[in-house]
């Protein structure tokens, strides 16, 4: 081999060598940008910077506000209680628990969004007490007094809330279990759904939860960064399948919604930027259960119960009463 071909495959050699590398570092980086456990962040699950500006933004402020001074209000007497169970890798998780004061068999589970905790879906849980409802409200893996490293999507928490389900029935036998989610929550119960579900599992309400973990990403590039998905999500995927141990894409909640018998209530916000509004026409058109749909013009991300309550509380509750009685 002459001089010159080795001088040439050097050049090629080492520009692979930091191509890989570069796409090694780009990869793991978004990695711990987006899944490793974060405290005290503000995302688009509090916060829409997008959200139209206008007297309807200035009601879910006055709403917001209002339904937490009803919650710190039902804090002071409604009775309490922690517990922890284990997920099937080994993990403690938090739940509270918030009990009626007469005995009854009407249950929800509610699952909050990303980088969130139970504390931030106490309106929801007030809402559903107000209805007769025990509450048990679990801080995710990786969020708030739960452990793990690592932010499961919703495909990990898939098995949890299985757990959590089990939990309820250890102490309820006769328990009729509604499934709640918001975001990161609702893509959860939408995953959860295409489990093996006992009986006592009634109907699942999700608001905002996306397609699947690819393609909420790929929204997400797109809209605040502006970048394509190749090859910045592949790569990422590469990374978290050795580090977390699940794929973006088959981690899905269409593809489980379609195996779901479970009847489901579809909420999303007309204005949703961060979970794309269209997302919910292609998961109500894929589920094959009992169903129904409720868009909220004017609400972004997980605002929906905020900017029209009264149309948003309605809507579910008639939806819950035809399953659990």
């Amino acid at each position: 081999m002459s001089k010159k071909k080795k001088i040439v495959i050097c050049i090629i050699s080492f520009i692979l060598v930091v191509l890989i590398g570069g796409l090694g570092f780009v990869g793991n980086y978004f990695f711990e940008y987006a899944l490793l456990r974060q405290e005290g962040i503000v995302t688009a699950a509090n916060v829409d910077p997008n959200a139209p500006q206008s007297i309807e933004t200035m009601a879910e402020v006055a709403n917001k506000e209002k339904a937490r001074e009803e919650v710190d209000k039902w804090l002071e007497d409604v009775k309490t209680e922690e517990t922890t169970i284990e997920s099937e890798d080994g993990l403690k998780l938090w739940g509270k628990m918030y009990f009626q004061e007469e005995q009854t068999d009407k249950w929800v589970i509610i699952a909050h969004g990303y980088t969130s905790s139970h504390e931030d879906i106490q309106p929801i849980a007030l809402n559903f007490y107000n209805q007769g409802y025990n509450v048990l409200t679990p801080d995710m893996r990786a969020h708030g007094n739960s452990e793990g490293k690592y932010i499961g999507m919703g495909w990990l928490d898939r098995k949890d809330i299985l757990k959590w389900i089990d939990y309820v029935l250890s102490i309820d036998a006769d328990s009729q279990i509604v499934l709640y989610g918001e975001s990161m929550g609702g893509a959860t119960v939408m995953m959860t759904s295409g489990e093996e579900l006992p009986s006592n599992v009634k109907a699942i309400v999700e608001d905002c939860g996306y397609t699947s973990v690819k393609e909420m990403f790929e929204a997400q590039l797109y809209e605040r960064f502006n970048l394509p998905s190749f090859p910045i999500i592949n790569v990422a995927n590469i990374v978290t399948e050795i580090r977390a141990g699940y794929d973006f894409e088959e981690a899905s909640a269409l593809e489980q919604i379609k195996k779901s018998k479970t009847p489901m209530l579809f909420t999303h916000g007309g204005e949703d930027t961060y979970v794309p509004t269209e997302m919910i026409y292609r998961l109500y058109d894929a589920a094959t259960c009992e169903k129904d749909m409720l868009v909220i013009e004017g609400a972004g991300h997980g605002s929906a119960p905020d900017v029209d309550p009264e149309t948003y509380y309605e809507k579910v509750f008639s939806f819950l009463s035809k399953y659990v009685k």
